[in-house]
């Protein structure tokens, strides 16, 4: 597919996925899927076509017959043989473990010519060792040791380090060669074939140079491209000498990957802030933030970028959109593609997305814990996920975006429109009594809405806008025909340069637009008559840095709100919108101020709503008030009325009046819908001067937690118990209820079914896990049934190496999906 064009807005009308309009139901594929694979082996694999080979492309990177690996030698080798068992493209058995090569394998040593004739003399390379498990050189300086990988995975623009093996001792007339490939049809001059002369200047920033010649090993210290594509290389070695020409076979131990790099100056994606670093591209877990401004909500969400699979399924997702191998050096281009391939839209991506509340065919989006599960499920069937929302979308790209090199963190937005009509504003139409006209309000405000931000260069835009840039793989409109979103300049959201590339116009109006209320008068014409200036985008928060506290980084996206620079970024933006004259229509007269006010309330229990009105003015006013109070969906999309009250209030000068609506268990529980949300519309009228009231305020019912407990210390390598206790807060019968444990270097996404847990019954359930990576860790369990969701639990566990010294094990979880737990291990209520 060809890569997106630019575009500075996003076009088209609403989608037709299963989502926030809900109305196409969503069927499972036609097409059966694949069995599971079983858990796949951290150890290296030997022999045959991996699993990952099987399944993409992008990952298995070869793309040829079975004869591209050359011919079996015949004839007598030189004195430097070291026989069958030994010179293949691995490593040399005596150093670093046994070949991977099968007996009778196609990996043996050939010469050029192809004849397979080993001549006296030849430089052959019997072995290579590039330095590539977890404890090596390598992997330490590239931070990559904690990936659950064996294969040498480097960041580009940064030297690595490698051991040939050799029939005989180097010489300094023996030319040496390394090559890398990546791709069908690789080129040297789109960066697919890279050439590496030994000792000689290379093109582009790749060289290599001669470290020490030690007998028949040869050390090379190899220098990358800071520029160079990300993916899975294919390795080899050429040498000529005056005995001949020998080229190195392909050896799948030997492939490497290559990824961005954050810590290299050179390269468009450097960050110059170690903790950044650490917390934006190595950290496994981070929080999510949900809710309303005044109930913020949060969770504990596994990114788990470094587990077994998950970066063969972040390439393989790469692949699947076509991405063409040389556009992969540029992350404005990668982080396009991965915008749209996260959500199912457009492509077959990873998640489909659901907001109609119906999650029978998939999982509910606030039952997933992490993003493995989901990202490994999508590269073993190939098909969909079922179901994400915006935290999914973002939770995944965070995981893709920090495995690939991208310093990347998850963002909330809190009262976050979606403006339809790109007129930078949120319309809202009442009739000539101020009730609400539905068939014309298409604008939405959602309580919350998450993205991600990105750190890199933007040398596709002028000056001043490198740094973060906003990426959103949550499908609301399309751009550029795609369902994608960024990646935009935070500078030119803030700023109100809304014509700037990707999709600023619309971020720009999730952040920084009006909410405006629109009255139909007598003629049938509309008239503004009262305009929120501080409705949206009230307060955008991430995650801080080496804490699990929030951190407000509105200031980030938004000048001051009501300074003089916001309001110039709110109306030179709209002037480029779709209304550019919206403000020049606006009339009010205002003295009567309106707040509304909700108890904190947990789900299950009754709640007080009150409306506070004061008179700011000098005389009595007359106050006719209106109240309605629905369900709603996070998006803004709102279920019918189902109670409402209507008063009257005589206000003194300088007097406040409470009205207050109280509301029962009994009255709303049959109405609830995701995340427990409630909006209350108020619209009033002042009967002495016209003035109109308006607000909507939404509020949210908290759910319990899960308690985790670590019954023992946590060891690499040794098993662990952890406690889990619930209390249904709710007195009615929970069914169907499904546990989800999961942890980056302690426990494989895990699913327990436990039945039903009675009205207010408490429940114990006990699992062990074995951690395979020491230090601080992130176990992360939620609970999901039919009438509770959103319920979470997290433990720091912090587990000491393995006796001995040992970093990694290869231990294997105990992981088995859809685990039922008997009844005997639940508490009593």
């Amino acid at each position: 597919m060809p890569s997106p064009t630019p575009s500075s807005g996003l076009t088209g009308g609403p989608r037709s996925d299963v989502g926030r309009w809900g109305g196409n139901p969503w069927h499972s594929p036609t097409t059966p899927s694949p069995e599971p694979e079983p858990e796949l082996d951290r150890r290296s694999r030997r022999g045959g076509r991996s699993f990952w080979a099987r399944c993409c492309s992008c990952c298995s990177c070869r793309n040829a017959t079975d004869d591209d690996w050359g011919p079996e030698p015949r004839g007598d080798r030189g004195s430097g043989s070291r026989g069958r068992g030994s010179s293949s493209g691995g490593r040399r058995p005596d150093s670093r473990g046994s070949d991977s090569r099968q007996p009778g394998s196609r990996g043996s040593a050939v010469n050029t010519a192809g004849d397979g004739t080993i001549r006296e003399g030849m430089l052959v390379v019997t072995g290579v060792d590039l330095l590539s498990s977890r404890s090596d050189q390598n992997r330490r300086e590239h931070h990559t040791d904690e990936f659950e990988y064996d294969e040498l995975i480097i960041r580009r623009g940064q030297p690595f380090h490698m051991v040939l093996f050799l029939s005989r001792p180097y010489e300094s007339s023996d030319q040496v060669t390394l090559e890398l490939c990546i791709g069908s049809s690789p080129e040297v001059g789109k960066g697919t074939h890279v050439i590496i002369p030994v000792g000689k200047g290379g093109s582009g920033g790749w060289k290599a140079q001669v470290i020490k010649s030690s007998g028949q090993n040869l050390n090379l210290r190899v220098y990358t491209s800071p520029n160079a594509i990300i993916g899975k290389f294919q390795f080899t070695v050429r040498t000529r000498s005056e005995a001949g020409e020998f080229q190195l076979p392909f050896n799948p131990r030997n492939e490497i990957y290559i990824l961005f790099n954050p810590w290299c100056p050179e390269d468009i994606v450097y960050v110059d802030r170690e903790d950044w670093r650490q917390e934006y591209v190595l950290n496994e877990s981070g929080r999510i933030y949900y809710g309303t401004e005044a109930q913020i909500g949060e969770r504990t969400w596994n990114y788990g970028q470094f587990d077994h699979g998950v970066l063969d399924a972040c390439l393989c997702i790469l692949d699947r959109r076509g991405t063409p191998y040389g556009g992969r050096g540029d992350p404005v281009s990668v982080s396009r593609v991965i915008s749209a391939m996260v959500n199912s839209l457009d492509d077959n991506g990873v998640l489909i997305g659901n907001w109609s509340g119906d999650y029978s065919r998939g999982t509910n989006p606030s039952a997933w814990v992490g993003s493995v599960e989901i990202l490994l499920s999508y590269l073993r069937t190939g098909f969909s996920v079922p179901f994400g929302q915006c935290w999914v979308f973002a939770g995944v790209t965070t995981t893709v975006l920090r495995c690939l090199g991208l310093a990347t963190r998850t963002v909330t937005n809190f009262n976050s429109a979606h403006d339809t009509d790109t007129s930078l504003t949120m319309d809202i139409y009442f009739d000539e009594n101020m009730k609400p006209l539905e068939h014309l309000n298409h604008d939405s405000v959602w309580n919350f809405h998450v993205w991600n931000d990105c750190w890199m260069k933007r040398p596709d835009l002028p000056s001043g806008f490198d740094g973060w840039q906003v990426v959103d793989a949550t499908p609301q409109e399309t751009s550029s025909g795609i369902f994608c979103c960024g990646p935009c300049s935070v500078q030119s959201i803030k700023n109100g340069l809304v014509y700037m590339k990707y999709d600023t116009a619309f971020i720009f109006a999730e952040v920084n637009s009006d909410k405006v209320y629109w009255q139909r008068q007598a003629d049938g014409s509309f008239k503004i008559v009262y305009v929120e200036e501080k409705a949206i985008g009230s307060l955008i928060v991430t995650k801080a840095i080496g804490s699990n506290t929030r951190e407000d980084i509105t200031n980030t996206y938004k000048h001051p709100e009501g300074s003089e620079a916001e309001r110039k970024a709110v109306e030179t933006a709209a002037a480029h919108g779709s209304k550019p004259n919206v403000y020049a229509t606006r009339d009010s007269a205002e003295d009567v101020a309106l707040q509304v006010e909700a108890q904190d309330a947990v789900m299950g229990q009754d709640l007080m709503i009150s409306v506070v009105l004061t008179n700011r003015g000098g005389s009595s006013r007359t106050v006719k008030l209106h109240l309605y109070l629905s369900v709603t969906f996070y998006t803004g999309v709102t279920g019918s009325v189902f109670k409402e009250s209507k008063e009257e209030v005589v206000l003194a000068p300088g007097a406040s009046e409470r009205v207050a609506m109280p509301v029962a268990y009994k009255e709303y529980r049959v109405h609830l819908v995701d995340q427990g949300a409630m909006l209350l519309n108020v619209s009033g009228h002042v009967k002495e001067n016209g003035q109109v009231l308006a607000k909507q305020h939404t509020f949210r019912l908290r759910t319990p937690d899960l308690s985790l407990t670590l019954l023992g210390a946590a060891v690499v390598g040794q098993e662990c118990e952890v406690q889990i206790v619930f209390r249904n807060p709710l007195p009615v019968t929970l069914t169907n209820v499904v546990f989800r444990l999961e942890g980056s270097g302690l426990q494989r996404p895990k699913i327990l079914n436990v039945g039903d847990i009675g009205g207010n019954e408490t429940v114990t359930l006990r699992q062990t896990f074995v951690p395979v990576r020491p230090g601080p860790r992130q176990l992360i369990a939620s609970l999901d049934s039919p009438q509770l969701s959103q319920v979470h639990g997290v433990i720091q566990v912090d587990v000491a190496p393995a006796a001995g010294g040992g970093g990694f094990s290869d231990a294997r979880s105990n992981s088995h999906p859809g685990e039922t737990i008997p009844m005997a291990s639940r508490g009593g209520a």
